[in-house]
């Protein structure tokens, strides 16, 4: 058997493992969740998530991943062989891929906004207007189609080329390119007039508005902001050098995924509360709130307008791209090492099962709207199947396999490098992972489900 591709470096492997958990979720979903929970009290629960929770089960995923030195659908195989955790993979690699078809979708809206917005198109609309664009193109039954197809060949040119000459150059270049843009946005909207409520709203806490539901929502967009359970980040773990420190590449991806999200929200609110728009316009807020947002709030300056519409939808389409092309690699992988598949034809049937899953979720929001799953059209059902079941039952399974399954010498020598790190917080490590991970996760899975109350 020929040895394991690695990523070249550990910047490589961080920046990879990091495209992964950044994305969408810290662009788009954790600005209107601050927006919709109070704010600053929020971030803070949040970032404790982050931490407390969130960091030892992506170490736990890690571990996964490169002691199998095997994709997500074959990881738990070889750790745990004639057992039933093998369909644990099989899960995260099934999650991956329904979250890859709809996401997509999503993903091509930023590119049709880059559009939008280097052609003058958000230029002279009313706030009704802004809200007409956004269902006129979200309906329309060829439109996004011809932008998630784009999104998805430029996703599957970079997996295609491999994990060292695709995967990690597109995350080297990428991920300092969004770092750069979303400083300079955060830069432009807190030098707005009135941007020190937004600053306020963003940086002093009001822990009077902290209720169980708070704390739940926070403790759900950690695990969906840094890609818990979707089995890419165990994918990518795989591929790590054996000097590759778990803990430390941890910590870093964490705090690439916290800074992006928390500027995010240094580019959003301050801009928001300049121009008078309340913080709590929900999912809308990024595709109906911003563009009028940018207008208004550099109204006097129509070059400036023009420059920061362009460069958000530029970083928020960077965001998407890296995220589709971690879920993309998982279930290449996962192809291409159980059924050997070469790699060029790995890609080639998945980048196609997800056209047509795209296909259907972007028509399921115009033409086959009618079309009900449970109450839901597809989109909103694969996104409810994946985010709010599948997701929180793959990261409580990884810290119960992690915590409870492995031999325990494995999992202490996988984050001590076989003894070559220190390893001081291994025992809280393994407590949060056996103990506080797994009840945190059901209490989220409950919480979304409607079944706390």
């Amino acid at each position: 058997m020929s040895e394991r591709v690695s990523f070249g470096s550990r910047m490589g492997a961080i920046f990879a493992a990091a495209g992964s958990a950044v994305g969408l979720g810290n662009v788009w979903r954790f600005p209107y969740e601050a927006g919709n929970h109070g704010g600053a009290a929020f971030i803070l629960l949040y970032l404790g998530c982050v931490f407390i929770f969130g960091l030892p089960i992506m170490i736990a995923e890690f571990t996964i991943g490169r002691r199998s030195k095997a994709c997500t659908g074959g990881a738990y195989e070889v750790l745990a062989p004639g057992t039933h955790w093998r369909w644990v993979g099989y899960l995260g690699v099934l999650t991956g891929f329904l979250i890859l078809g709809y996401y997509s979708v999503v993903a091509g809206w930023t590119l049709e906004y880059i559009w939008q917005a280097l052609t003058g198109g958000f230029v002279g609309k009313s706030s009704g207007d802004y809200v007409r664009m956004f269902q006129d193109f979200s309906q329309h039954p060829f439109r996004p189609l011809v932008w998630l197809f784009a999104i998805l060949f430029v996703t599957h040119w970079v997996v295609v080329k491999g994990v060292k000459d695709g995967i990690e150059k597109a995350s080297k270049i990428m991920m300092p390119l969004l770092f750069v843009l979303v400083v300079l946005l955060a830069v432009c909207s807190v030098a707005l007039p009135g941007a020190e409520e937004g600053l306020k709203f963003l940086l002093y806490p009001d822990f009077a508005k902290v209720t169980p539901d708070v704390f739940l929502s926070a403790m759900g967009q950690a695990f969906f902001s840094l890609s818990l359970g979707m089995g890419c980040l165990s994918t990518y773990a795989s591929y790590f050098g054996s000097k590759t420190r778990l803990g430390q590449t941890a910590m870093s991806v964490g705090l690439i995924d916290t800074f992006v999200a928390v500027l995010s929200g240094l580019i959003i609110f301050p801009a928001a509360f300049s121009v008078g728009i309340q913080p709590d316009a929900g999912p809308s807020l990024i595709f109906i709130t911003l563009p009028n947002v940018f207008q208004q709030a550099f109204a006097g300056i129509p070059l400036l307008a023009y420059i920061c519409s362009v460069a958000f939808y530029v970083l928020l389409a960077l965001a998407a791209i890296t995220s589709t092309i971690s879920l993309h690699e998982v279930s290449t992988a996962f192809l291409h090492e159980k059924f050997h598949f070469t790699r060029s034809r790995a890609a080639v049937l998945v980048t196609s099962g997800c056209m047509l899953t795209g296909v259907v979720s972007s028509l399921a929001l115009g033409e086959w709207s009618a079309f009900k799953i449970c109450g839901m059209n597809m989109f909103d059902a694969l996104d409810f199947l994946t985010a709010k079941i599948m997701l929180p039952v793959g990261g409580m399974f990884a810290a119960i396999f992690v915590g409870w399954i492995i031999d325990r010498k494995i999992v202490k020598g996988e984050v001590t490098n076989y003894g070559s790190l220190r390893s001081s917080y291994y025992p809280v490590y393994l407590f949060i992972l056996r103990f506080i991970a797994p009840v945190g996760i059901i209490m989220i899975f409950m919480n979304e489900l409607g079944l706390l109350g």
